[in-house]
């Protein structure tokens, strides 16, 4: 009769005679779809889904716009037919301006000057105000309220209607500016380094306050370097700024000077714009939300503030900046303006103000010290983490630590990891060198972190498991046998029930040849441990990059995740009653190094990324240096002392429990051989001999086996128990397995340090 056998490698049931093996399978080739399938994965990623095409076209129509723009703006210049024409400066456009004080004078170049660049970052504050028609007509507040009325006179309120979007203007109180200047080109297309006028370029971002939102406008404009003023367009990127209209905002004197500094701008545009197209260069930059719809074109115009500096010292200053030649210059003074940005079309003005300006060089030579710092940082973390694992590289030693604190730290440094990656790329710079040093060791800080988290989890693992209940017994036909036994004569003997076999399983598990892909994955994701931590771990992180895109959900992953750094260690070192292994220099290096990253952008108000402090930065401090001074008091006094005996883990075995000290006559007072190091194992001289008062006022000598002359055996046995080696000097010296078996105490901790088996029997040891 055929036997079923299961193939060790399939799972699958076989029919296999006595005699005969089984059949081999043969193997299955790959299939057309599985063929067709892997085609698609790599077309997927081999593409772009036309993006090269579609920024090809884009920057095509862009030249072609270009093109179409210069031949018109220099046929105007040369007075030829053309289809361009320069509208006049609106004559109430000046009153508003000097309202908010964006028109500054001429300065004594030798008692003070301004800024001759502004190339860097602007913050500030922004006071909105609506002057709409309707809304200046009830408001009667405004001391400048006749000037708006006149300069927004005879606005079409349906096209307000439609342009003004879905953004919530009233709530939008910051602003930030980032600004490249530049010298004009001549008509040689070389740089007119003379000339007292700059063309600006950059994005101006307003925030709302409530939502976090940010609305980023395109900004095209002219600085005049006499005066510190600015005039330029702001605009959303899907409204392209025409740059032949600057000479329109700004006063009569320097409407000249503007025009023709246009026309070479236009050429070298051109220029770019054709060598990107040759080059195949993808460069699509979406600067506006998503969610932000507006259509209102805005006028920009700041007065930069003079600062008490002659002007040649001023000029020596920006050379130092721009060339850096080690000469000793002056220091760098606030720079700071004063703004205006109104849209006439939608009724709308934010007054800037409170404005703090910081260099482009500054910024740079300020985000390479960082990098600095923060490489010396993850240095350090990494080579105390290195430290601790070759200490707690051991059984023992990693039944000690807690997987989730590790986890927490990789957590954070693929944060960081990205984070600086990213900085990097924006910064596009030369600070972008000095951010991938502690881009790298962040990153591998996760690599050995994630490693180590899964050693830990391995080995941890087996902790809580619960084995299965038995299988219940297979039912047999005892009736029958009960019968046949009752009904059964001497003469007649009870027929011998036939044991009947358990049914093969109907679902035997499918061969992977046989299973999708989809279903393989599922079921070794199910199966494997290793596969399931994995998977878990990058879902893990893949809702973390996900979380932090969002200001509130980063602040609270932030406390989140360094509150927890030693939390789960303390719970573990309470709940198993042992202490966590970890050294003191790791646990007060970490946490003073974590602290010191995260304290860096919470705490300092002029961080690199200008993120703002945060008052309850202290209070997370103190919690982490609170949780790291507990796990070493734990280390110190014991892993429970903080909790009530009620709430203490259940007590352990003791490898210390009380013996009866050996015969005092006997030549060597040992408790016996050491089973590691086959030394004897001596007892400690005060407990070899000890005298006690009688009942009589005679002194009897006690041995220390606990017996006396005129005590009776039971009374011998009661004081042994007092006499014996209890003291808690005296337990330190020896222990004793479970299995029985005697070591010194030095001994047995050594080898535990490498293997949690008794060196004798080979039994499992628990932790000492």
């Amino acid at each position: 009769m055929d036997n079923p056998s299961r193939d060790e490698e399939t799972g699958e049931a076989q029919n296999v005679t006595n005699n005969a093996q089984p059949l081999p399978q043969p193997r299955q080739r790959p299939s057309v779809p599985s063929f067709l399938i892997l085609s698609f994965i790599l077309f997927m990623l081999t593409s772009h889904n036309g993006d090269e095409f579609l920024a090809r076209h884009q920057h095509q129509d862009a030249l072609q716009s270009l093109q179409w723009q210069y031949s018109n703006y220099t046929a105007w210049i040369n007075g030829t037919e053309s289809n361009f024409t320069l509208p006049d400066r609106d004559p109430s456009l000046s009153p508003l301006l000097d309202t908010f004080g964006v028109q500054g004078p001429q300065l004594d170049p030798f008692q003070s000057s301004y800024y001759l660049n502004v190339t860097g970052f602007i913050h500030g504050s922004a006071q909105f105000y609506n002057i709409s028609p309707p809304a200046l007509a009830s408001n009667d507040s405004l001391v400048w309220k006749p000037v708006a009325e006149k300069y927004t006179e005879g606005i079409n309120m349906t096209a307000l209607v439609e342009n003004i979007g879905d953004w919530n203007w009233t709530s939008t109180r910051k602003v930030s500016l980032s600004i490249v200047e530049k010298k004009p080109l001549g008509m040689d297309g070389k740089v007119v380094s003379s000339s007292e006028l700059a063309l600006i370029h950059g994005h101006i971002e307003l925030t709302d306050v409530v939502s976090s939102k940010v609305l980023s406008l395109e900004l095209e404009g002219v600085h005049f370097l006499s005066n510190g003023s600015i005039a330029g367009f702001a605009q959303s990127s899907d409204l392209p700024i025409d740059i032949r209209l600057l000479a329109s905002l700004v006063p009569e004197s320097g409407r000249n000077e503007t025009v023709h500094t246009i026309g070479p701008e236009l050429d070298a545009r051109i220029t770019k714009l054709k060598n990107i197209i040759d080059a195949g260069i993808v460069d699509q930059e979406s600067n506006q939300d998503e969610d932000v719809h507006t259509a209102c074109p805005f006028t920009f115009f700041a007065q930069i503030h003079p600062v008490p500096v002659p002007e040649f010292l001023m000029q020596e200053l920006e050379e130092e900046i721009q060339n850096p030649s080690g000469i000793t210059t002056i220091s760098p003074p606030p720079l700071s303006m004063t703004g205006v940005l109104v849209s006439k079309e939608c009724g709308l003005l934010y007054e800037i103000n409170e404005t703090e300006g910081l260099r482009t060089r500054t910024f740079f030579r300020k985000v390479t010290t960082y990098a600095g710092f923060a490489a010396i940082a993850y240095f350090g973390i990494l080579v105390l983490f290195t430290r601790q694992v070759e200490r707690s590289r051991t059984p023992s030693g990693i039944s000690r630590v807690s997987k989730w604190t590790f986890l927490a730290q990789a957590t954070m440094d693929s944060v960081s990891f990205a984070g600086h990656i990213t900085f990097a790329i924006l910064a596009a710079g030369r600070p972008s060198l000095s951010l991938i040093a502690p881009a790298f060791l962040a990153c591998m800080l996760f690599v050995q972190e994630a490693q180590f988290f899964a050693l830990v989890n391995q080995i941890q693992g087996p902790e809580d498991y619960t084995p299965p209940p038995p299988p219940a017994p297979q039912p047999t036909n005892q009736t029958a046998v009960d019968g046949g036994s009752a009904n059964a004569t001497p003469e007649t003997p009870a027929s011998t029930p036939t044991p009947t076999t358990p049914p093969s399983p109907t679902n035997p598990s499918p061969s992977p040849q046989s299973m999708s892909f989809f279903r393989f994955f599922i079921h070794h994701v199910r199966t494997d441990p290793q596969a399931r931590l994995w998977v878990s771990l990058f879902l893990f992180l893949t809702l973390i990059v996900r979380v932090i895109l969002s200001p509130f959900l980063s602040t609270i992953f932030v406390a989140a995740t360094y509150s927890s750094i030693w939390l789960p260690q303390i719970i573990r070192s309470a709940r198993r009653g042992r202490s966590s292994g970890l050294s003191k220099e790791y646990v007060i290096g970490v946490t003073v190094l974590r602290l010191y990253a995260a304290l860096y952008f919470l705490m300092c108000p002029k961080n690199v990324l200008d993120v703002e402090s945060r008052s309850w930065a202290p209070l997370l401090a103190i919690c982490v240096i609170l949780q790291g001074g507990m796990v070493i008091l734990q280390d110190t006094i014991g892993p429970s002392f903080f909790l009530p005996d009620r709430f203490k883990a259940a007590k352990t075995y003791d490898y210390h429990p009380p013996m009866p000290l050996p015969d005092p006559e006997s030549p060597e007072q040992s408790l016996g051989d050491c089973a590691i190091c086959m030394d004897a194992i001596l007892v400690d001289p005060s407990l070899r001999q000890r005298k006690r008062k009688s009942l009589d006022g005679s002194n009897e000598k006690f041995s220390s086996s606990g017996s006396s002359s005129g005590t009776s055996r039971s009374g011998g046995l009661l004081n042994a128990m007092h006499v014996s080696v209890g003291g808690s000097t005296a337990r330190k010296n020896y222990s004793l397995a479970p299995c029985h078996h005697l070591f010194h105490t030095e001994c047995l901790e050594k080898w535990l340090a490498i293997k949690n088996i008794c060196p004798h029997c080979r039994r499992p040891l628990p932790p000492l």
